[in-house]
């Protein structure tokens, strides 16, 4: 059964299971007794004290306690469409065999968003793309464009979509020296394109701060997506939507985060698309209106598949029905948010030391088979393409807490990430920033990883990796209490 949680009112999706957010500030009102109470202690000017003391009983309401205790929140938004031109004859990232052919056009353009948040001294820029994944080592060249353009790097979090039809993550890896079709190849003129549109997104998300109020919660769509595994049980059916608003009421943002591959088109298809993530996005802010700007994040996808939807006739269409759907979803679930002034704010990046690099026994039956690797070759390529090292990066702000999670985590691990960060923060809703920053690999539970299959056999670091990362998230959300 659909449930939607932390919001106000009724619930339009007609679940039973309603959970309502702790009261949302209010304007101090009084009745008619107390107004013909205060207006006679008014008048008796040798009672002061009386008068200051009724009001600040009267006012004393705890929401309004809160939410003084923080600085007031800021934000800024931008956005940057992030198709790259005809000329530069671009791949599209996410199968093999495409053999790093040029894309054939453009369906609908892919774009990228940011929304920089800023409460006091702490600045924290999310950034989401329209893209396949972030190679390692490329949030640090973007720190680094943005330092030599003068301006103090914030704390990033870059939030990718995972459509397979848009830019490759291979192409943007200045270490993929090997010139190998089916895992993509290095274009340092996309490299330079991709980093320069994003530097001055941030740039320009970061120029006219305004005071906001924030907002979440989640609904349950139990039916919209599935384990793709053999035998795979595990699924995370939730919605979460975050709406950010300025002070003055206007919408400035909403975050959405859903949990399933955006892999509607296949091998075939060499349109660039944001797949049905863009189709969220665009629906969603045209049905909110207002300027407002709609970033999109996936989950832990890793072994999750989007439901299609019935008799749709190609892929194109099954995207795009997906989307507005979800997008529609999401809408209804925003207009019910009450956003608060000055929410909790808090941020982290927490290091996590990998396990040795390895890969699966399986893997050349598999992901070697695909991508046109030998056992020569694999060495060396996962030496020079995954790091011995990574980070899993945080934020709180208000109820919503997001893990970021640096590639392809399992559902089953999401799950109890999740579950262990809500019940020591006490955070409403806590979400899975999938693929967060860097795409280290798949991430899967011990069994699954010795179960095998595709996503175990693209896990580079043995059966251990997915405890760590599970341990590393978990640690590094202690500081979000």
């Amino acid at each position: 059964m659909n449930g939607i949680h932390g919001v106000r009112g009724s619930n339009p999706l007609g679940s039973t299971n309603l959970n309502t957010s702790p009261n949302p500030v209010r304007f101090f009102t009084l009745n008619s007794a107390a107004q013909t109470l205060v207006g006679a202690l008014t008048r008796a000017a040798s009672r002061p004290l009386c008068l200051a003391l009724l009001l600040g009983l009267a006012t004393a309401d705890p929401a309004t306690a809160t939410a003084t205790a923080h600085p007031p929140l800021e934000a800024g938004v931008a956005r940057v469409n992030l198709t790259p031109p005809p000329e530069l004859k671009a791949a599209l990232g996410g199968y093999g065999a495409r053999l790093s052919q040029p894309a054939e056009g453009v369906h609908d353009a892919v774009w990228a968003k940011a929304l920089v948040l800023r409460q006091g001294q702490q600045t924290v820029a999310v950034v989401t793309a329209d893209v396949l994944a972030f190679p390692p080592g490329f949030r640090a060249a973007l720190r680094e464009r943005l330092a030599a353009a003068g301006q103090a790097p914030p704390l990033l979090l870059l939030l990718p979509s995972h459509t397979h039809t848009s830019i490759d993550m291979t192409a943007l890896h200045p270490g993929n020296a090997f010139a190998i079709p089916q895992v993509g190849v290095f274009h340092q003129a996309l490299f330079d394109f991709t980093l320069d549109r994003l530097a001055r997104l941030v740039q320009q998300a970061s120029q006219h701060p305004t005071a906001v109020r924030a907002g979440t919660a989640s609904v349950t769509l139990a039916t919209r997506n599935r384990n793709r595994r053999a035998g795979g049980t595990a699924t995370d059916p939730e919605l979460t939507v975050t709406r950010i608003d300025t002070d003055a009421g206007r919408p400035l943002a909403v975050l959405v985060n859903w949990t399933a591959h955006p892999t509607f088109m296949g091998a075939e298809d060499r349109l660039f698309s944001g797949d049905w993530p863009g189709h969220l996005q665009r629906t969603l802010e045209a049905l909110i209106g207002e300027g407002v700007t709609a970033l999109f994040y996936n989950g832990a996808q890793g072994d999750q598949s989007p439901v299609p939807p019935a008799d749709a006739a190609s892929n194109w269409e099954r995207a795009e029905r997906y989307g507005r759907e979800l997008a529609i979803r999401a809408w209804r679930t925003w207009e019910q948010i009450e956003p608060r002034p000055a929410p909790e704010f808090a941020s982290h990046s927490q290091p996590i030391a990998l396990p040795q690099r390895q890969w699966h026994p399986e893997f050349m039956k598999t992901g070697g088979a695909e991508y046109g690797l030998s056992e020569a070759s694999i060495a060396g390529l996962v030496e020079r393409l995954v790091p011995a090292e990574t980070a899993s990066t945080s934020l709180r702000l208000g109820q919503l807490v997001v893990l970021g999670v640096p590639g392809e985590l399992a559902a089953a691990l999401g799950l109890e990430a999740k579950a262990r960060v809500r019940a020591f923060t006490g955070a409403q809703h806590v979400t899975i920033g999938g693929l967060a920053d860097e795409w280290i690999s798949y991430i899967l539970p011990a069994e699954e990883y010795r179960r095998g299959g595709y996503e175990a056999s693209m896990c580079f670091y043995g059966e251990t990796l997915g405890q760590t990362i599970l341990e590393g998230v978990v640690r590094g959300a202690q500081t979000l209490r």
